[in-house]
């Protein structure tokens, strides 16, 4: 299967750190609009192809394009490839808002090609450990306290680089969890609701939040956000069940008690990227939809959607 990766970014190289592993899996091209830093990375990655811009890409026999750019781009890039005859996985988060991601959901059934968004939390090892658990009727959720915090007072990326676009915690972060609480709970999310601190004078966006949401079965959900934590960064995930409490940090899994929890045998990998990568070269080839597809999220950017109207009220 011919893969182009579209932005060597830091995003773009974590998946082609977990396409390398996939047996099948080529990747044919890259693409970038820094000529030397992408010819860099494609020399790296043993990538025949490098290319400036994605209707270059697009005119090549590839199968498949992975979008790792920025989320503005999102949308109009996904439409792009599948109107070009590929299939498309595009990094969280779909779009920044609902009209966009509508307008994906309909290309998508249009052309028929598979559509699948990186809402990598339904692939980490942790996150899976639980929701076997919850599909198993071992547990069930009654909360999940969730915190995402960042130190990012400038455009910088996950590798500490300088980037031309704005990170945002509602479109982006919070996506992860509105999607995972839905998931993980079993039920859709049926009470949202938000508020934010003062917005940044420069970056023209609000720098911490706070969300509640609660599931048609009860389960609830806090979830808090800031860029501007000074201290350990990334998320920390809290579910407390009827059944045991477990924390999740990314692809680590400990109890309540902060025993640790073995998950080396949930997966292929304990990879999140890769297992995304995985299904969707697996979704391609064996013709189905995959976990994750545009469908599946979609009902996440409604309550992003519904968010941001009381937010902006």
């Amino acid at each position: 299967m011919k893969v182009i990766v579209v932005g060597p970014g830091a995003f773009g190289i974590k998946h082609l750190d977990g396409l390398k592993n996939i047996e099948g899996a080529e990747v044919v091209g890259l693409v970038g609009r820094n000529p030397e830093k992408t010819q860099k990375v494609a020399d790296e990655y043993g990538i025949a192809n490098v290319y400036l811009t994605l209707e270059d890409a697009l005119t090549s026999d590839a199968d498949a394009v992975i979008l790792c750019t920025p989320t503005q781009q999102h949308a109009t890039q996904a439409i792009q490839c599948m109107e070009a005859g590929k299939h498309v996985q595009v990094e969280i988060p779909l779009a920044d808002s609902l009209e966009d991601s509508q307008k994906v959901i309909e290309t998508q059934q249009r052309t028929g090609k598979i559509c699948m968004v990186g809402h990598t939390r339904r692939f980490n090892p942790s996150h899976q450990y639980v929701h076997n658990k919850i599909t198993a009727g071992e547990l069930n959720i009654q909360q999940m306290d969730v915190q995402t915090y960042f130190f990012r007072r400038k455009n910088i990326n996950a590798k500490g680089e300088p980037r031309s676009w704005t990170d945002h915690l509602l479109w982006h972060h919070a996506a992860h969890t509105v999607d995972l609480f839905a998931y993980q709970a079993g039920s859709p999310i049926v009470k949202a609701n938000a508020v934010q601190g003062p917005i940044h004078p420069e970056l023209g966006i609000a720098m911490d939040m706070s969300i509640q949401l609660q599931a048609e079965n009860g389960a609830i959900c806090t979830l808090s956000l800031s860029f501007n934590n000074d201290g350990p960064l990334g998320t920390f995930f809290r579910y407390i069940c009827d059944n045991g409490t477990f924390i999740a940090r990314y692809d680590d899994l400990v109890d309540g008690r902060e025993n640790a929890i073995d998950v080396t045998d949930v997966a292929v990998s304990m990879n999140g990227i890769e297992l995304q990568d995985r299904e969707f070269t697996a979704a391609i080839a064996e013709g189905r939809e995959p976990n994750s597809s545009v469908q599946q999220v979609f009902s996440c950017y409604k309550v992003l959607h519904e968010l941001e109207q009381q937010l902006t009220a």
